[in-house]
């Protein structure tokens, strides 16, 4: 087995995949599960946007997998800079968020497919050949979720106020909240000031139409736990 994936390794015929992912468990894991393929390969794994953009210059890869959270950038900013930069390189956005936070940005952003890391073992090379095909990628339950928005019904008013009123870092700011991050932490897990932070904070008050601090952080967590029950 192990001399049969070397030999796969050194095919030229095969699709190079760059993955972009901060945790070193996730990538290897993806490296091994695509590296079985015969058609695939990870032609490299990189930890954070500033690599990743370097990678894609030299490797020239077929598809680009990136993590929505990253340790130097955020995924969705990432994903708009391969885009200016490779307009014509597919993108598959993988994340640990329900699809529902996040699969619209992703690719209003200019990603093809979106899919959960709980989902990767089982479905990540059946999105990967799709979106290398020029295919989007969404679960079943996103797809019809967007058809339906499509053909004009109502969007629940909770996700409206949310996932369309803030930008992308603030909706990032708001889940943080909502799990129970304070300020400081907030600042150090995206890698921003507190005054930053400050000023996201009251950004989402004012869209949001939210009077307090206390208004904020109840409304963030009722939010934030909704998305995972």
């Amino acid at each position: 087995m192990v001399q049969q994936t070397r030999q796969h390794k050194t095919d030229e015929t095969r699709a190079k995949i760059l993955v972009v992912d901060d945790h070193p468990i996730v990538r290897k894991g993806l490296e091994n599960l695509i590296n079985y393929e015969k058609d695939l390969m990870v032609c490299q794994q990189v930890e954070d946007a500033h690599e990743a953009m370097k990678a894609i210059d030299k490797l020239k890869p077929d598809i680009v997998i990136v993590d929505i959270s990253l340790k130097d950038k955020n995924g969705l900013e990432l994903i708009k800079s391969i885009k200016i930069q490779h307009p014509d390189l597919p993108i598959l956005a993988l994340s640990m968020h329900d699809e529902s936070l996040y699969a619209e940005r992703v690719i209003r952003a200019g990603a093809k497919g979106y899919i959960m890391k709980q989902q990767a073992t089982e479905n990540i090379v059946k999105a990967i050949r799709k979106v290398l095909n020029g295919q989007p990628y969404l679960s079943d339950r996103m797809t019809a979720k967007m058809m339906h928005k499509l053909v004009g019904r109502k969007k629940e008013k909770t996700e409206a106020s949310i996932t369309e009123l803030l930008s992308d870092r603030e909706l990032e700011v708001f889940l943080l909240i909502g799990k129970g991050y304070g300020t400081r932490q907030i600042a150090n897990r995206l890698h921003l000031s507190v005054k930053t932070i400050e000023s996201y904070r009251a950004h989402i008050k004012e869209k949001l139409s939210l009077s307090s601090a206390t208004e904020l952080l109840q409304y963030a967590i009722q939010w934030a736990t909704s998305r995972i029950e």
